[in-house]
């Protein structure tokens, strides 16, 4: 009875909702003035698939990502469980919640002229920060946004398959099959770009090839990409590049970075030198670089960044406030930031989330369909979205 009961509170929320639609992000919804009453079920669900038009009203429910920015915006960066959930349901739905609405109506009020500002996600464990993170994304991507993804910061500090003295830095090293898989990602992601923005500077790789000044930003990725040993040093140059023309008179694009796990960026690396000594993580060309587009030296954009239990090495698995996760040279360097808490679901949100996973057939255990049984998943998983997915994958 109390599903029942807060399925119409819910029903009647979505019905008010949609009666608000009337220009602008609504334009595509003046078909739909007239509509029956939604089906039981699809209470879940907004019609309202434009992250620039989520409101507090859309909060708690599902919107529809087409399949084409999948394939574009997330080529990589969406976590392996959601990837998974993408083809058993055969769509591509997130839920709006607060903490992405907050940092997407402080981007609609930013003054781009002033240095960016830096946006932190963080929370508890499994809390929703990469998926808040992807629904501020997806909105500067629809927004017309060059898109500057880093899905998981943490991977540039471990597990390294090939490791090499830098040719530019000798104090240095680079990854390359790691600076080139970034490469072909950003190259999906941005291709409008690639034939717009010309690079400021000239590049000499080797000897023999070199990217002149003027050359369009697509020719300077496809060095990186074709040439693996340069890679690393492409992405350098790419970072700078757009460093140095967000924002400015003659540039015609917003950037948005997105760093997954920034906290990685200052953690301790388990990447061993010959001698068998750690790689210290400004020793890494790509932490570098990528270390430079943190500071607020820019104009034209947004730094929009999670913190990450998961992967951070050496670090206590309760922490999760900034100050114990970046410690004290990241706190320093990401100073001052705005934290965005990122809590577990509310009553409402896990209500959604339920009733979709029902929706989708996702629920099929007889018992997980009645009341005892989402009293038992609430028990199992205080309403942690992380820790539902996983009681819920078995029944």
């Amino acid at each position: 009875m109390a599903l029942q009961r807060l399925s119409f509170r819910l029903r009647q929320t979505v019905t008010h909702v949609r009666s608000l639609h009337t220009s602008g992000c609504g334009q595509q919804q003046a078909a739909e003035a007239v509509e029956s009453e939604p089906e039981p079920l699809s209470v879940f669900r907004t019609r309202e698939n434009d992250p620039a038009c989520h409101s507090e009203q859309h909060m708690g429910q599902y919107y529809t990502l087409p399949s084409t920015h999948i394939r574009t915006l997330f080529p990589h960066g969406l976590p392996g469980r959601y990837q998974q959930q993408l083809k058993t349901f055969n769509e591509a739905c997130m839920m709006v919640r607060k903490p992405s609405l907050e940092v997407i109506s402080y981007l609609k009020k930013t003054d781009f002229s002033k240095p960016s500002l830096r946006y932190l996600f963080y929370g508890l464990n499994g809390t929703g920060k990469t998926m808040s993170l992807c629904h501020t994304v997806h909105y500067c991507y629809t927004q017309g946004w060059l898109v500057l993804h880093v899905p998981d910061a943490h991977i540039w500090m471990k597990n390294c398959k090939e490791l090499m003295p830098s040719s530019y830095n000798d104090t240095r090293f680079d990854q390359p099959l790691q600076a080139s898989e970034w490469l072909r990602n950003f190259r999906i992601t941005n291709e409008p770009f690639l034939s717009k923005i010309k690079t400021k500077q000239r590049y000499v790789w080797t000897k023999r090839e070199s990217t002149e000044e003027g050359s369009l930003l697509g020719q300077l990725v496809d060095q990186g990409i074709s040439r693996v040993k340069t890679s690393s040093d492409v992405v350098g140059a790419v970072l700078k590049e757009l460093r140095l023309q967000s924002g400015q008179p003659e540039s015609d694009f917003r950037m948005a970075v997105a760093v997954d796990g920034v906290n990685g960026l200052w953690g301790r690396s388990t990447i061993k030198k010959k001698d068998k000594s750690p790689v210290e993580s400004d020793e890494l060309t790509l932490v570098y670089n990528l270390k430079k587009l943190l500071t607020k030296d820019w104009t034209g954009g947004a730094i929009i960044t999670t913190l990450s239990q998961t992967g951070s090495l050496y670090t206590s698995k309760f922490d999760y406030l900034p100050q114990e996760l970046l410690g004290e040279r990241g706190f320093d360097s990401m100073d001052p930031f705005l934290p965005v808490s990122v809590p577990n679901y509310s009553e409402k949100e896990f209500e959604s989330c339920y009733l979709y996973w029902l929706d989708r057939q996702w629920l099929q255990h007889p018992l997980s369909r009645t009341e005892e049984g989402k009293k038992e998943i609430i028990f199992l998983c205080n309403r942690n979205p992380s820790l539902m997915d996983r009681v819920c994958a078995s029944l």
